[in-house]
């Protein structure tokens, strides 16, 4: 298939926020998309969100379409490294972010992500949330104890067990699929997914369209209270 898409992304600091440590990346011309959350409660999460943005925005245009998820794989290793030497010289114990990924090509997507930051695929009506948070509470949904949209209200909703810039290595899980046209991508922070639920996406995602559906996105989370940074990203497969 040809692939052509449409896309929008949208950012904002929230209500209760003095710093957006959020980052939104769209890079068209390689079918790549991206959205990080620096890590609440630690010094410079806003720099470790900008750098792996950056990293990326470094991913060079004549790639064959087989090697740019390396390329993106290659750029948020990087990014890590860097993020722990920064910590290190600013005597930190800890800088991070999440990431989610998304690069569409020949008739496939794929992600890479870490941390709660989400890939969501709206088909036919219908929502696919496409990734697994690396959370404290993704453990008790996946063992069927509570839902998603339970999970957001759990007290350890924030606890999460993977960010790029933590730890020694940082290991990416990654998805791939078939895409169709009329496939609507959703990638986000949980700023949003904090006030929006599974029902409220889909119905938002399935009626607006792409010149306004991420600042209605946006709206629906400061409604709800707009506590977080809030980021989203959706692309059209046209």
């Amino acid at each position: 298939m040809t692939l052509r898409t449409r896309f929008s992304v949208q950012t904002h600091v929230g209500h209760k926020r003095k710093v957006n440590e959020d980052a939104v990346l769209a890079l068209p011309e390689l079918n790549i998309w991206l959205v990080s959350d620096g890590m609440g409660g630690h010094a410079a999460g806003d720099y470790a969100s900008g750098l792996i943005a950056d990293m990326a925005a470094g991913i060079p245009l004549d790639l064959a379409p087989g090697d740019r998820m390396q390329a993106l794989r290659d750029a948020i290793h990087e990014a890590h490294r860097m993020i722990r030497a920064e910590a290190d010289s600013r005597g930190i114990e800890v800088i991070g972010a999440t990431v989610v990924g998304l690069l569409l090509a020949d008739g496939h997507f794929a992600a890479l992500w870490a941390g709660d930051s989400r890939l969501y695929r709206l088909r036919s009506g219908e929502i696919e949330m496409l990734t697994t948070d690396h959370s404290v509470v993704a453990a008790l949904v996946e063992a069927g104890s509570m839902t998603w949209d339970e999970a957001e209200h759990h007290p350890q909703s924030n606890a999460i067990t993977r960010a790029v810039g933590v730890g020694d290595d940082i290991t990416l899980d990654k998805i791939r699929g078939q895409i169709a046209p009329g496939d609507r991508f959703l990638l986000c922070s949980d700023g949003l997914t904090k006030y929006a639920t599974f029902d409220m996406l889909r119905k938002a995602l399935a009626t607006q369209p792409i010149e306004t559906i991420c600042d209605h996105l946006i709206q629906m989370a400061l409604a709800g209270g707009g506590a977080d940074n809030i980021t989203a990203a959706v692309v059209d497969v046209i």
